[in-house]
C-alpha cells in the first residue's frame, strides 16, 4: 500500500534529548515509533503508515494532513489546487494573531486551514476541499470560508460535483463576527450548487465541531464519517450543564449520528476512494441519463 511518503505530523521523537550528543546511545531516527493516542501503545512507524495512519492494536485513526487526504483519494497527477497564495489578515488587531499564523504557516506548510481543487477520483473529475487539523485545529477563519465558498461557486460554474473533508474546532475566534459570516456564505453557496442539480458530499472526519458542524458539514446530499469521528456542536460538558442530564458514552460518534439518521454512511478509510468513485459515477450516470 504505503499511501505517505511523509510522516510529518503523527510521529513522536523517542530519543533522550539529553543523550543526543552520546555516540554511545543507539541512534533511533525521528519518526520510527508513533504513540496512538486513543490506546496510548506505541507503533512501528511502517506499519501504521502501510495501514492507512489507523493504530494496528486499537483500531484508532491517527489524524491526516490534507496533502496526506490527497494522496490518498485523488488519482495520480490530477491536482489542481485553487488560491494556495491565500493568506489571513488581522482584521480585529486581536494580540498574537500574526505570531499565531505565522508559527502555524511553518508547523503546517500551509498558509491556512483548507486545500481546495479539482482532481479526478478513480477518473471522475471532481472539486474538492480539505480541511486541516494541523493548521490551528482546522479553525474556520476568513481565508478558510472564502476558499470553500470559491471552491463551491467553481463546481457550479464548470457543473461538477464538490466534495468537502471536514475537521475543525469551529470557528476562529480571533477573527470574530467575519468568522461567524462565513457559515452563511458557504451555505449560500451551496444552495445555489443544489440548484443546479449537482452533487455535495460531505465527508466529517475526526474532529468536527462548532461553527462547521452547523454549516456545511451538515449541508451534504449524501454525509459520510469516518469509523469513531467526534461531530458535535458544543462540548459534551456544555449540553450536560445545560440540560442537566447524563449523556450517552457514545454521543458525539459517527456511530450515534448514523444511528440517529445525522448521517448516512461510516466509510472506512481503506475504502473511502473507492466509496467516493463509486458515489460520483452513480451521479455521473444519472445526470447524463438527464441530459439526453
Amino acid at each position: 500500500m504505503g499511501l505517505f511518503k511523509k510522516r510529518k505530523y503523527f510521529t513522536i521523537n523517542l530519543v533522550n534529548k539529553d543523550r543526543e550528543e552520546d555516540a554511545s546511545q543507539p541512534n533511533i531516527p525521528h519518526g520510527m515509533w508513533v504513540k496512538c493516542i486513543k490506546c496510548n501503545k506505541i507503533s512501528y512507524g511502517k506499519t501504521v503508515e502501510q495501514n492507512y495512519k489507523i493504530c494496528p492494536n486499537c483500531g484508532g485513526y491517527f489524524r491526516l494532513s490534507a496533502k496526506e487526504r490527497l494522496e490518498s483519494i485523488i488519482d495520480c497527477d490530477t491536482f489542481t489546487e485553487f488560491d494556495s497564495d491565500m493568506i489571513s489578515k488581522d482584521p480585529l488587531s486581536f494580540p498574537g494573531y500574526n505570531e499565531k499564523l505565522e508559527k502555524e504557516k511553518k508547523k503546517s506548510s500551509l498558509n491556512d486551514g483548507v486545500i481546495t481543487g479539482k482532481g479526478k477520483i478513480n477518473g471522475l473529475e471532481t472539486i474538492v476541499a480539505i480541511m486541516d487539523s494541523n493548521f490551528m485545529m482546522g479553525s474556520m477563519g476568513t481565508v478558510v470560508g472564502e476558499k470553500i465558498t470559491r471552491a463551491i461557486e467553481k463546481a457550479t460554474e464548470l457543473k461538477l460535483p464538490i466534495i468537502i473533508f471536514t475537521c475543525s474546532g469551529g470557528a476562529r475566534m480571533q477573527e470574530g463576527i467575519l468568522s461567524l459570516m462565513q457559515m452563511a456564505k458557504t451555505s449560500a453557496a451551496l444552495k445555489v450548487h443544489d440548484k443546479k442539480g449537482l452533487l455535495y458530499i460531505s465527508v466529517i472526519t475526526d474532529p468536527t465541531t462548532g461553527g462547521v458542524t452547523a454549516s456545511f458539514a451538515s449541508l451534504g446530499d449524501i454525509i459520510i464519517a469516518e469509523p469513531k469521528a467526534l461531530i458535535g456542536f458544543a462540548g459534551r460538558r456544555v449540553i450536560e450543564g445545560t440540560i442537566n442530564q447524563k449523556l450517552p458514552e457514545e454521543f458525539q460518534t459517527a456511530e450515534f449520528m448514523l444511528e440517529h439518521g445525522f448521517i448516512d454512511k461510516i466509510v472506512k478509510r481503506q475504502d473511502m476512494k473507492n466509496t467516493l468513485g463509486k458515489l460520483l459515477k452513480i451521479h455521473n450516470i444519472n445526470r447524463r441519463g438527464k441530459d439526453e
